[in-house]
């Protein structure tokens, strides 16, 4: 079910085309910042009510990150054989951005998403028409794409402040993180640099696990390599699922929606989890977690590195001067969060949606 509020959603498409059987929806949740912004998911699963989730999720983390953008969310129903299929996911998302011709850029801005990267955002403008209609684009079009790490970066910096609002030293603690893609394992890269110990990667094919840490250069050749983290030899094989149960300090999901949740939450002994995907721990399982003292990062901030990184590229800045934005509000940011949620005694979420809401709300009077 999607409810309706003040905020929005403003308009729901649900787009199909017969001619190459494209079934794809688009959420364009508030525009009182700017034209929607959001991501294109493709997944064989992918549902109205997940976009408008997702929607949501970007008009707070917009508004948070102060950008001139509203929240907005697509998503492309497609096989697993369709996704792996070059020339067939093509055809969808040329027809896709035809199909959003008036609509993107005015209205939406595209950009990279689950199994969407920079090629697939050209394909989008080579059927919309204009190339402002999406960024996270390849360079030769003018992008920033979305594979220099910036979601990864700003969850590092997010890490980091929040480990400093505890006073632990990024040295001293151990972390686990849940999906190795773009955002897991650029996280887990700048991470390793600044000297933490990565104790656990997961991947959809399994965990590995070293509690004197994983070395992050050799895993992530691994996993280019082979495709899977497990094929790492030094460390101990675990079911993807046993991550969120590990005996570590930080928590970081990086990956799906929801795989924090009612059979699990028990389970999780991390003290701190920063959410590098969107919504990864359900509402039940958060209230839990805020009961028994664990600090969450939420998604909306913590991983809004993204969307910053789309501005800049919407502006047309380098790679240096967008990543140093990065930086600069991402840290702002969680701070800003953290001491509202302690000076309030509310958890970080109900902190980041006050401000957001206050910002948005703003907009519109």
């Amino acid at each position: 079910m999607i409810s309706y509020d003040d905020f929005g959603p403003e308009k729901i498409l649900e787009i199909y085309d017969p001619k190459v059987k494209l079934k794809a929806f688009l959420v364009i949740d508030n525009t009182a910042l700017g034209p929607g912004k959001g991501g294109i998911r493709m997944t064989p699963s992918v549902t109205k009510e997940e976009v408008f989730r997702l929607a949501r999720t970007m008009t707070w983390k917009c508004a948070l990150a102060e950008l001139p953008f509203g929240g907005a969310k697509s998503g492309i129903i497609a096989s697993k054989e369709e996704i792996k299929n070059r020339e067939r996911k093509r055809e969808l998302l040329i027809a896709f951005g035809k199909a959003l011709r008036g609509i993107a850029p005015e209205m939406y801005i595209a950009a990279p998403d689950v199994n969407t990267g920079e090629e697939e955002m050209r394909w989008f403008v080579e059927g919309n028409g204009n190339p402002r209609s999406t960024t996270g684009k390849p360079k030769d079009l003018g992008g920033l794409p979305h594979e220099l790490g910036s979601t990864g970066y700003g969850v590092f910096h997010s890490t980091l402040v929040a480990l400093e609002f505890l006073g632990l030293d990024i040295k001293d603690v151990s972390i686990a993180i849940e999906g190795f893609g773009n955002v897991g394992s650029f996280a887990a890269k700048f991470l390793a640099a600044k000297g933490a110990r990565i104790v656990a990667v997961s991947d959809s094919k399994g965990c590995i696990y070293n509690k004197n840490g994983l070395d992050i250069e050799k895993l992530i050749e691994i996993k280019k390599e082979t495709g899977k983290v497990t094929e790492y030899k030094d460390g101990e094989i675990l079911p993807n699922t046993a991550i969120y149960g590990l005996e570590v300090d930080v928590l970081i999901p990086a990956a799906l929606a929801d795989v924090i949740n009612e059979s699990n939450v028990n389970e999780v002994k991390a003290k701190v989890i920063v959410e590098g995907a969107n919504i990864p721990i359900t509402l039940d399982a958060e209230k839990k977690l805020n009961e028994r003292g664990v600090l969450i990062i939420p998604d909306f901030v913590a991983n809004a590195g993204g969307v910053i990184s789309s501005y800049a590229e919407y502006m047309g800045y380098d790679e240096k001067k967008a990543f140093r934005l990065i930086e600069e509000k991402i840290r702002k940011n969680t701070k800003v969060v953290l001491e509202r949620a302690k000076e309030k005694k509310i958890p970080p979420r109900e902190a980041a949606l006050e401000i957001a809401k206050e910002r948005v709300r703003k907009a519109m009077a």
